[in-house]
């Protein structure tokens, strides 16, 4: 126990740079008011202090050496075993940057910052890849709604989720890759699908084909026949299967597009982090991560995208964490029932909602209530008091 105190104490409640210090005094505890100023004028712990964390660090490192992680691919804990001794790479899907990011996304970031400094801890040298995308039909749709250049409308939001990090005290990935800079890359591995006759064009779409990869829905244990076609998209009759996914798609009027070798489009939702992976880390890495809701589709279209593109691509480990509700509902955008990362933290200290996030097991499904993070914030208090 006394062990797993001095892990959370060294790797995830210290600030990662000295002007996090700072940072801290800004923020009020939601605390009754013979309190407020007690706690507001307690000094925060900075990185640099006390002399004794590296100590505890190198005493604990040598036993903290093994450690499990459970693989969404085979349903069990595994014994964590990089591909490449002494090194990890980690891919993680970021966000669709079209509008301010909420708790849900704020738990995925958490989570895995927490396995990146823990690797790290563990003196791994890892690659840490945590993309955006900024181009996608609901970036689209949002900057028509806001008469704004799409490319625009991304930056900007991409700019308030690394703010919101900065303030949860995440440790920036060591790539932060963007679909739009990507489109070579993209290309080139639709080129390598079509090529080992995974995929076909249809009119200046490509589709990948589900029935040429007999191992789809090895990931999520879904079966073609149990798929509802149309509950996502639209159902396009060219398709050879319903289940078909684009990996590129035709330009319309009025959106963004690239040329390609079938005309100018864009690419599809999937190809992106498939590709971005490939670039940074190579077909075969070991962490692939992201929130449970990319189990299906996402998740499974891209091992059968890689592994189309290259026979010996393989992740290691398929990692997901929990989702965060509201009532009985999966907190997201697109049900419009979400509560953004600067609404909390504009009330609680950004490290209250961190350890909230943290308080459930990474795979389980956390409830947000505000009477949980008053919890958070009085533990919070209590941590930094002792």
């Amino acid at each position: 126990m006394a062990q797993a105190t001095a892990w959370l104490r060294y790797s995830f409640f210290l600030s990662p740079s000295a002007s996090h210090s700072l940072y801290l005094a800004r923020w009020r505890y939601p605390l009754p008011s013979s309190l407020l100023l007690k706690r507001k004028a307690k000094p925060p712990i900075s990185a640099s202090s006390p002399s004794s964390t590296s100590n505890v660090a190198s005493t604990d490192a040598a036993a903290l050496t093994v450690f499990h992680l459970h693989n969404t691919l085979t349903k069990r804990k595994e014994p964590f075993r990089p591909t490449m001794e002494g090194k990890v790479g980690m891919y993680v899907c970021g966000i669709t940057a079209y509008n301010l990011s909420h708790i849900g996304h704020a738990r995925v970031s958490v989570v895995f910052d927490v396995l990146y400094r823990y690797l790290k801890h563990l003196k791994y040298e890892v690659i840490y890849v945590r993309n955006f995308t900024d181009v996608d039909d609901k970036i689209i749709a949002r900057a028509n709604e806001l008469g704004e250049d799409p490319l625009t409308l991304c930056n900007r939001y991409c700019t308030e989720f690394q703010s919101d990090m900065a303030h949860l005290h995440c440790l920036t990935p060591t790539v932060e890759p963007r679909v739009s800079t990507h489109m070579s890359q993209i290309i080139h591995m639709i080129k390598q699908i079509l090529a080992n006759g995974f995929a076909y064009s249809i009119d200046g779409d490509v589709y990948f084909s589900v029935d040429k990869y007999p191992s789809y829905g090895q990931l999520s244990g879904r079966r073609l026949e149990d798929n509802q076609p149309g509950q996502r998209v639209a159902v396009d009759s060219r398709k050879k299967n319903p289940a078909d996914f684009a990996l590129w798609k035709a330009s319309k009027a009025g959106e963004p597009f690239w040329e390609s070798p079938w005309g100018p489009g864009r690419p599809g939702w999937h190809i992106e982090c498939s590709a971005m992976s490939a670039t940074y880390l190579g077909y075969s890495f070991d962490i692939h991560g992201g929130g449970m809701d990319l189990v299906f589709p996402h998740h499974e279209n891209e091992i059968a995208q890689s592994c189309a593109a290259c026979k010996e691509s393989n992740v290691s480990y398929w990692v997901h964490n929990g989702f965060v509700d509201v009532g009985s509902e999966k907190m997201s955008k697109s049900l419009g029932n979400f509560v953004t990362i600067r609404q909390v933290i504009d009330v609680y200290h950004p490290l209250a909602l961190r350890l909230f996030l943290i308080g459930t097991h990474y795979r389980s499904t956390i409830s947000y209530f505000i009477a949980q993070l008053e919890i958070a914030s009085d533990r919070l208090y209590y941590i930094y008091e002792a």
